[in-house]
């Protein structure tokens, strides 16, 4: 009997951080979101917060380098925080199209995360990267990857929204694993323990840290007041 029963018990393992994960969100999604829709000074508030916070984290994070190399891993983290939080403003404040720029890009960010863990956690399977984030999948990264990029086409309304979410998404990823490969060359499992669930903020936002950046330069192309899928 108890042979029989341990599969199931192997398989809800995998989900055992899930409640705080949850929790986490149900905390940060909605402020964000708040933020957003108000726009103006109170996203431009949002957004100073948690860059002071990323410093925060980036200072403390550099104390784990080689003190010739402290400099230079603080100035890059300055631009790493700096332009995806430029990039973030900018977005929003685009008349005709600012929110629903921002709000496609979110949505396959986090849809992104949450198709990856769901999938690679219930799947399994091969190892994406495993000199860098052993947790990571194959199969957890096409799974984020088709989610993040369908999330996007079911928001814009059109198949349009395929190929830009679907970028965003890679790029999400891409983020994502960078992170991972700082962390391990520090010799450090998180980037710090703000948000339960999460370790730091960059744990949280290094999807979005990365795909901020692209969702502007594809806003660029779009040229002025329309969304950036089009």
């Amino acid at each position: 009997m108890s042979t029989q029963l341990a599969p199931p018990r192997s398989r809800m393992a995998r989900f055992q951080d899930l409640g705080i994960r949850t929790a986490s969100a149900t905390v940060l999604i909605p402020v964000t979101l708040f933020g957003l829709i108000v726009g103006g000074w109170v996203w431009a508030a949002l957004i100073a917060v948690f860059f002071v916070g990323l410093l925060r984290e980036g200072r403390a994070l550099s104390r784990h380098a080689r003190p010739c190399r402290r400099t230079v891993f603080l100035l890059c983290g300055l631009a790493y925080t700096g332009l995806p939080g430029a990039a973030l403003l900018w977005l929003r404040a685009r008349p005709g199209a600012g929110l629903d720029d921002v709000l496609f890009l979110l949505l396959v960010v986090w849809m992104t995360d949450i198709g990856a863990y769901l999938v690679g956690r219930l799947l399994g399977g091969r190892k994406l990267a495993p000199t860098i984030s052993p947790g990571k999948t194959v199969s957890g990264a096409l799974g984020g990857l088709i989610i993040g990029s369908l999330a996007g086409m079911i928001f814009a309304g059109s198949p349009l929204g395929i190929l830009p979410a679907a970028v965003l998404s890679l790029v999400s990823e891409a983020g994502d694993l960078a992170e991972s490969a700082v962390k391990r060359w520090l010799g450090v499992k998180d980037s710090g323990h703000t948000i339960p669930g999460h370790g730091g903020l960059f744990d949280r936002l290094d999807g979005i840290l990365a795909a901020a950046p692209v969702a502007a330069l594809l806003a660029l192309i779009a040229h002025g007041g329309v969304p950036l899928w089009r």
